[in-house]
């Protein structure tokens, strides 16, 4: 089964995915109650009073959602400020379904960039430090095909002044990101390993 792994600095970022318990609780619970604080945000809702329990009861179920993913999700948020920045990347099936969507993405979703990754080869970055839409966060998105699987790392910031900063360290997360896949000897003799080194 195909699945992500990546390099994230420690000294940055805090890993998400497989922090269960109390590691890594309280950038759980900072960074979900950022990404609900934006989307409330732009949907233009009130703060809720009971926000703070749903973020907290999002960042317990979190992990073992990610979990049950089977290393197809990775999520990462920002060491020193866990509610400025969040990053997820994602690997999913490209199916004609998935095809059609990403065609039909608005037109501001056109202006990338080049963005190449040493593993996955030259793929597209569309940085959005200023959304036409002031409710709506800055982002980041990259996106990877690799024929039979679109992977995607999205980073949200909530503050637009400071997205500048934080974006070069997305930017070196994102270089880093990789499609492994956990094959055994004999499994597939059509494939040939060979040791990077």
């Amino acid at each position: 089964m195909s699945r992500l792994q990546a390099d994230a600095p420690a000294d940055l970022w805090v890993p998400v995915t497989g922090s269960l318990g109390f590691r890594g609780r309280r950038h759980r619970k900072a960074a979900i109650g950022m990404l609900l604080s934006q989307a409330n945000q732009a949907a233009g809702a009130a703060p809720r009073p009971g926000s703070g329990a749903f973020a907290w009861i999002l960042s317990q179920a979190a992990p073992l959602l990610m979990r049950r993913a089977g290393g197809r999700v990775l999520v990462w948020v920002w060491k020193s400020d866990p509610e400025l920045l969040v990053v997820m990347a994602q690997l999913q099936e490209a199916t004609p379904q998935l095809r059609t969507a990403r065609a039909m993405m608005p037109m501001e979703y056109d202006d990338t960039e080049s963005f190449r990754n040493p593993h996955l080869g030259v793929g597209e970055k569309l940085a959005m430090p200023l959304p036409s839409d002031p409710k709506t966060p800055p982002f980041a998105t990259y996106t990877w095909d690799t024929g039979s699987h679109f992977v995607t790392v999205t980073a949200v910031c909530s503050d637009r002044q400071r997205f500048g900063t934080v974006i070069d360290a997305v930017d070196a997360v994102a270089r880093t990101i990789r499609v492994v896949d956990d094959l055994q000897l004999g499994e597939a003799p059509t494939v040939l390993r060979i040791d990077p080194a």
